[in-house]
């Protein structure tokens, strides 16, 4: 078996290799980044980004990143370009070419193709002096010294600067265009990341039942309507005005206190000025109340009239937790 001491200087060794190749990169930027940049978000058409082998699944990668920050795109693989999928490229798209060498096989072929559809061309390339960057409109350096394999052989630090550039070119378009947090959750509907952009309390009180006692109801009645809508809590109302809540906390408290609780009433055991929160505040924010104050539960509120309860299961429940 390996030694761990061993194993663990290979790691570090290797995002040592990696971070310092991608901490360069900034000295690698130029107007030429800039150019790009501006080109793109001037551009009424969509970008195609191309590569062959690991700098392909680079290039599919910045697509994904593009498409959900605002700026449409399409993965388009040089090889199967020159095989029929050239049509692709339509009339106003951008085309960005990814390739370390810059003189691929593919990547030459395509370049005079790319040239004779009159598109604008943007290069990424770790080799200035190739053929991609000197047929680009814009050449963009993702230079590395050496790859973090051992045999320099294996795309790795390479890969990881091509990355870090796509990262780069998306985010600047991101924030020329002003793409928002409510934008970035139009792009992300689904799972977690998405609920926390979006999701409302509105949105979690409708599916909870809405326990209430009136001030006057004897502590059996509260009882009976904790326990029925299963939140653990109820609000107590005078008339159409809340004025407290009583929690299942409430009533060990009460059972600890009291010998007999056969006249006691909802007044008795309340807690005064509950805390509340607007039904239109994101969930996230509910969440966040909740871990500040030690609490489970809070009560909603819409235009001033009790709504509901939002409980911390719900937001466990939703995934937001």
């Amino acid at each position: 078996m390996s030694d761990i001491q061993s194993i663990l200087s290979i790691a570090k060794r290797t995002i040592e290799t990696e971070s310092k190749a991608i901490q360069n990169l900034v000295n690698l930027l130029d107007e030429q980044f800039a150019h790009a940049v501006q080109h793109i978000l001037a551009s009424q058409g969509r970008v195609v980004v191309s590569g062959v082998g690991k700098s392909a699944i680079i290039a599919s990668k910045i697509v994904a990143t593009l498409n959900s920050t605002g700026t449409p795109a399409i993965f388009m693989h040089a090889a199967d370009a020159i095989h029929g999928d050239l049509g692709t490229i339509q009339e106003n798209d951008v085309v960005v070419c990814i390739s370390k060498s810059g003189n691929t096989p593919e990547i030459k072929a395509l370049l005079p193709l790319i040239k004779i559809g009159k598109n604008k061309l943007i290069g990424i390339t770790g080799n200035m002096d190739s053929m991609l960057a000197k047929q680009a409109d814009w050449a963009i350096s993702t230079f590395v010294e050496k790859e973090a394999c051992p045999n320099n052989l294996a795309p790795t630090t390479s890969t990881s600067a091509q990355l870090a550039m796509g990262d780069a070119l998306a985010i600047s378009l991101l924030e020329l265009r002003g793409f928002s947090s409510a934008d970035f959750a139009k792009y992300h509907p689904g799972g977690a990341l998405g609920k926390k952009l979006y999701l409302r309390v509105a949105d979690i009180v409708v599916n909870n039942q809405k326990p209430q006692v009136d001030i006057d109801s004897s502590v059996k009645e509260v009882i009976v309507e904790i326990s029925e809508k299963m939140l653990g809590v109820t609000a107590v109302m005078d008339k159409d005005t809340l004025v407290g809540i009583v929690t299942d906390g409430d009533i060990r408290r009460m059972l600890s206190k009291y010998d007999n609780i056969s006249g006691l009433t909802a007044k008795d055991i309340m807690t005064s000025n509950p805390k509340t929160i607007a039904v239109d505040t994101l969930a996230v924010n509910a969440l966040k109340m909740l871990q500040e104050k030690g609490i489970s539960q809070l009560l909603a509120f819409e235009n001033e009239q009790y709504a509901g309860i939002v409980h911390i299961h719900n937001l466990i429940n939703e995934g937001i937790l």
